[in-house]
């Protein structure tokens, strides 16, 4: 089905929809339809592009897809997804000749022949769902972080992604900050000596955590226990692959990071950004086993207010055994070791540091794009080598330059993006289950605690099943 309008009302251009489709996305959380408008019709979208744009679709149009669409401008945008039609207004407006839908698969079903590339921006627990189906139809994908939302499956995502023959790229954008590809230049050109030791922090979370369900507290005066579902969302859709539960502001659309259903935390948030220049400077790989220290008791619910992970890496070659240390809470971490290790530096609220037998390299930043080789004295006259990594164009241009035809994006699902989830969402899974894990990655099992298996692997909603790659 081909349309030509698109346009939306309100009296709040780019912010609010018009009453049509405020009524429309009510009758789809009810279970009446899965689209909205019909997009471009296939002669239109295939035609020949003397530009060479690529036909992207936005799965999560609202809130951070707002940074794909930025990321893709210069594309065909032709279809927009978002099971809060309110949150997805701005992308709405700005996009008019956009097909518009609330569930995923209805997009991609109905839109395979007119799109070439997806960006999936929708909370964890969803995020192997949309990607996968799309690679499996041979479509390049751009997901955020982390990649998933377990274990298994970012194993999954490497394997459908290599086995499709599509351009991915994970979005942690500091992998394609030049800042960050010299730091690691330096540490493996060897100006640190050996590294052994890796601390790496967050001041996250900045959302409730270690809190219950909200539906089992009681109402306060006239307060209900259970809102009303907003009428633009879908929740059943957004709930998705999670097991149901009545709708709560507490875990939409903002606060579900915090929430083990939906989320992976604080780990989940940031590792992939912060753990992301060591984990590639020093080619970590998979950990043999990981422990996790909680701030607080285990909450079954929702991921704790602060946390210390360790994770042990195994010589890799000529690179020796290394512990890295993640540190999540509000305020940096005050262990006296760290005090000595910084040499003087002020902590900054995320960073981290590789200490090595000949320096120390400290980083205030979330991505380590700045650096701070100590001691000062012995790196006064540094000079870092010659590049050996490619500059990128930008995160999201490295990724549409490959889905053309270019080199891979350097945080592609196969060769990176997907071992370094795998690693950071380990961390979750000791938290959970409370004791040391020995790990076996080859066959992606914990060999010292049956009970990990179900956070390695989680079970899904009926008909949200999700079929293992061969």
């Amino acid at each position: 089905m081909g349309r030509t309008g698109g346009q939306t009302g309100g009296r709040t251009p780019g912010r609010t929809v018009s009453r049509r489709r405020f009524m429309q996305a009510s009758a789809l959380s009810a279970g009446a339809g899965y689209f909205l408008t019909a997009g471009v019709t296939e002669s239109r979208a295939r035609q020949n592009d003397p530009m060479n744009r690529l036909n992207v679709a936005i799965i999560g149009a609202g809130g951070q897809g707002g940074s794909e669409l930025g990321g893709c401008r210069g594309e065909n945008i032709v279809a927009l997804c978002d099971v809060d039609l309110n949150r997805a207004a701005s992308a709405i407006v700005r996009h008019p000749r956009a097909a518009v839908y609330v569930d995923f698969r209805a997009m991609l079903e109905r839109e395979r022949r007119n799109i070439d590339a997806v960006t999936v921006s929708t909370p964890d627990h969803t995020h192997a769902h949309a990607s996968i189906m799309a690679m499996r139809m041979g479509k390049h994908c751009f997901t955020q972080k982390p990649l998933t939302h377990s274990v298994w499956e970012a194993r999954q995502m490497a394997l459908v992604a290599r086995n499709n023959r599509v351009a991915t790229q994970m979005g942690n954008q500091g992998t394609s900050d030049s800042g960050l590809r010299q730091s690691v230049e330096i540490v493996r050109a060897g100006a640190l000596g050996e590294v052994r030791e890796v601390h790496v922090w967050t001041n996250r979370p900045i959302w409730p955590q270690n809190i219950n369900r909200p539906e089992t507290r009681p109402a306060r005066g006239n307060r209900p226990a259970e809102p009303p579902i907003p009428p633009t969302l879908a929740w059943d859709l957004w709930l998705g692959p999670a097991p149901d539960r009545p709708y709560h502001s507490a875990y939409c659309p903002f606060a579900w990071r915090g929430w083990w259903d939906f989320g992976t935390g604080a780990l989940g948030d940031m590792a992939c950004h912060t753990m992301n220049m060591p984990y590639m400077a020093l080619r970590l790989g998979a950990p043999t086993s990981v422990t996790a220290e909680l701030a607080t008791p285990l909450n079954p619910e929702t991921a704790p207010n602060g946390c210390t992970v360790t994770y042990q890496f195994p010589a890799r070659g000529d690179l020796p055994a290394c512990t890295l240390y993640w540190y999540e809470r509000r305020k940096p971490p005050r262990e006296k070791f760290l005090d000595g290790l910084r040499q003087g530096q002020e902590p900054s609220g995320s960073g981290m540091l590789l200490v090595g037998s000949r320096g120390t390299l400290y980083s205030s930043s979330d991505n380590g794009t700045n650096r701070t080789l100590l001691p000062r004295a012995d790196f006064a006259n540094y000079q870092p080598p010659e590049p050996t990594l490619p500059r990128s164009p930008g995160h999201h241009a490295e990724w549409i330059r490959a889905c053309k035809g270019g080199p891979p994006a350097m945080s592609n699902f196969p060769d990176y993006a997907g071992p370094l989830t795998e690693t950071v969402l380990l961390g979750n899974v000791a938290m959970r289950v409370g004791q040391r894990l020995e790990w076996d990655s080859a066959n992606l099992r914990v060999t010292n605690a049956d009970s990990a298996a179900q956070y390695i692997r989680r079970e899904y909603r009926r008909g949200w099943e999700l079929a293992a790659e061969r």
